[in-house]
């Protein structure tokens, strides 16, 4: 598969690293050309570089932003999502008093498809650390990235590229799940401190 991912930062590494395991091709496109190219030129395999604004070519679109920069990424590619699966990895926090943002539609994914309703939105990742994604795993195990999407089409494309890659994609239901994702992820944050992982932690579901 082609995946464009948007952002350039530790997030966009590590879902780049898992999606190139996979042998997929990965276009990054950052804020600034110089962060974008270092990025690219960190990894191995069928990987391109651009600036955001750019045209998407890729089939799934990965917003490896943070939240609050999610609005700008839209409205410089709009009409341009048409068709494509577009993936959320945001956690909406604020991370000046480090509290989770309520928002009206009910999670930063239900907004993003409202604001892009010809594109097929799907939450996932937001509940992996950008370390972990790098190596794909966490004492042993393979990552579980949590998908929810309202459309099944979606949620096999995100799975193949989640699998790929060696991790285990988790079927979290439709789109109105990623609230409690979104919850997660952030209790996941929370929790860091506490427990001293350094964000080397993983979410994993077992049975």
């Amino acid at each position: 598969m082609n995946i464009t991912i948007i952002g350039s930062g530790n997030m966009a590494r590590g879902i780049a690293t898992r999606a190139l395991a996979g042998n997929n091709a990965v276009t990054i496109l950052g804020h600034h050309a110089e962060g974008a190219v270092a990025l690219a030129d960190d990894l191995n395999g069928d990987i391109d570089s651009g600036v955001i604004g750019d045209p998407i070519r890729g089939d799934i679109v990965v917003l490896a932003t943070p939240y609050d920069a999610v609005a700008d990424v839209l409205t410089r590619y709009e009409g341009q999502f048409d068709g494509k699966v577009v993936v959320d990895i945001t956690n909406p926090v604020d991370f000046s008093t480090f509290t989770p943002l309520t928002l009206a539609a009910g999670s930063a994914a239900q907004e993003i498809a409202a604001k892009v309703p010809s594109a097929q939105v799907a939450k996932a990742f937001n509940t992996t650390f950008a370390g972990t994604l790098i190596e794909g795993q966490v004492a042993g195990q393979p990552l579980d990235v949590l998908v929810a999407a309202d459309d099944e089409d979606t949620k096999r494309a995100v799975g193949e590229l989640v699998e790929s890659g060696g991790m285990r994609a988790v079927d979290a239901g439709p789109l109105a799940r990623a609230h409690e994702l979104e919850a997660l992820g952030y209790l996941h944050m929370a929790l860091q401190d506490k427990l001293g992982t350094g964000f080397g932690s993983t979410v994993k579901l077992l049975a």
